[in-house]
């Protein structure tokens, strides 16, 4: 929270007092227009007042402009837990593939209890890209029956949120350079969500001089630019363990050398060979050259159809096996067609699980189909408490050491090996299990 009363007095703005435009005359709808749903949308005491309606669809009132890069401003009020809105950046309308369809980066309003206000949604394509369990500290910024001050920075590939001058989320995207803003009335279809009001008032808009708004240091980004760290990154100590070209930092695990043959490297990933879906019987596992203790560890995986890998950490290589090294694993796996998903205890051997221990507790929509590319994360915190995230969402969290974890150990299949998962500090491994598996954008920042 520290991070968050740093910048309360609001990031300051580096445009110039006469740059901005106001997008709403206060009295009219004019440069305005109603796309998609049938929500009511009216000017009323100097506020854009949108009006749920029943069985319509998500109805958004959008600027008949397009933007690029911008800073907005604009205050918001949503006066039910039950109601759900947000503003639309650089969106776009009824295109090949989007019928019907307002879709792009969307700034979620969410009063619930899940409290996600702030948080990038791609609104009709890719869903949540930032939600606040990347960022729980934020939660708190919105709140209900009361205008909130939100700010919504675009700059190149870069977008920043704000709610009420405290910083949440931030996305690097290469998608969508410009677009239209909108204000979204979310469909409903139940008869006591009728007649719901959300409403909208001194927006404002700058499109020029623009500069970026600090952030503070703590705050995780999520960077869709394949091997690459923004400034902000590197300056809070993030770095790539994959450079996108080479096997440069990584070995096999049982030499000193990088395997040579098994893996494939290139084209912006590393990639493991199929061989039947056999255990380390081509390539072998790989590792880090260095080891770490307390960590952030963040990287992006694509299955193929019934495929299985694994990203493990604290892995020493003391352990003699015939197979994969010994170490925590954060299991990468075709939870569908692979029969391991039905193995061991309540699920603990689906994605994104601690594997063989913790079933990892996901919700579908997180979770990327097969052949396309989701982000996994692993936090490990210096006093031993555990993260696990699957595309932003955290789906489980465990302590090492704990009563409750050597309990779980004791009836896994680790139980053979003394002090399992203890090791101060061990290595990073990418797992060949005999399937075609492709890793790529991973980076870690060390944590103190």
């Amino acid at each position: 929270m520290a991070s968050l009363v740093l910048l309360l007095a609001g990031p300051a703005s580096a445009q110039a007092p006469n740059s901005w435009q106001n997008l709403f005359d206060g009295k009219t709808l004019a440069g305005w227009k109603r796309l998609a749903g049938t929500a009511d949308y009216k000017a009323e005491n100097g506020a854009i007042v949108g009006t749920t309606v029943l069985n319509s669809g998500n109805t958004f009132l959008v600027t008949e402009k397009e933007y690029g890069d911008f800073v907005l401003e604009l205050d918001v009020m949503i006066d039910s837990p039950t109601s759900n809105s947000g503003i639309q950046t650089r969106s776009h309308f009824d295109t090949e593939g989007h019928a019907g369809k307002v879709y792009g980066r969307q700034v979620e309003i969410d009063p619930s209890e899940r409290s996600w206000s702030g948080g990038i949604y791609d609104e009709a394509r890719r869903q949540w890209l930032y939600p606040l369990d990347l960022h729980p500290e934020a939660k708190s910024a919105f709140k209900i029956g009361q205008y909130n001050h939100i700010k919504v920075e675009c700059l190149g590939n870069e977008m920043k949120t704000w709610v009420n001058n405290l910083p949440v989320a931030y996305v690097v995207d290469p998608v969508d350079p410009r677009g239209f803003i909108g204000l979204q009335v979310h469909g409903i279809t139940k008869p006591e969500d009728a007649g719901k009001k959300v409403y909208f008032k001194n927006i404002r808009i700058n499109t020029t001089g623009l500069k970026t708004s600090a952030f503070p240091a703590d705050v995780y980004v999520v960077n869709f630019v394949s091997n690459y760290l923004n400034a902000y990154e590197k300056q809070h100590g993030w770095r790539l363990l994959f450079d996108g070209k080479t096997s440069a930092g990584w070995r096999s695990a049982k030499g000193p050398a990088f395997p040579a043959r098994g893996w494939e490297v290139g084209d912006g990933t590393m990639t493991v060979q199929p061989s039947e879906g056999k255990e380390a019987a081509n390539g072998g596992d790989i590792v880090t050259n260095e080891e770490f203790k307390a960590f952030d560890l963040s990287f992006e995986f694509k299955l193929t159809p019934g495929a299985n890998s694994g990203v493990k950490y604290f892995v020493t290589l003391d352990e003699k096996t015939e197979g994969s090294a010994i170490g925590l694993e954060y299991q990468v796996l075709d939870d569908a067609l692979h029969p391991d998903a039905k193995l061991g205890r309540d699920g603990d051997r689906t994605l994104a699980s601690l594997y063989d221990l913790i079933r990892a507790d996901k919700n579908p929509r997180f979770v990327h189909p097969i052949g396309e590319w989701n982000v996994g994360r692993v936090v490990v915190h210096p006093d031993n408490r555990v993260e696990h995230f699957l595309n932003g969402s955290k789906v489980l969290e465990y302590t090492r050491g704990s009563k409750e974890f050597e309990a779980l150990v004791a009836i896994s299949k680790y139980n053979v090996w003394p002090n399992f998962g203890m090791a101060p500090q061990g290595h990073i491994l990418l797992q060949d299990h005999g399937n075609r598996v492709s890793f790529r954008s991973i980076k870690i920042k060390t944590l103190k």
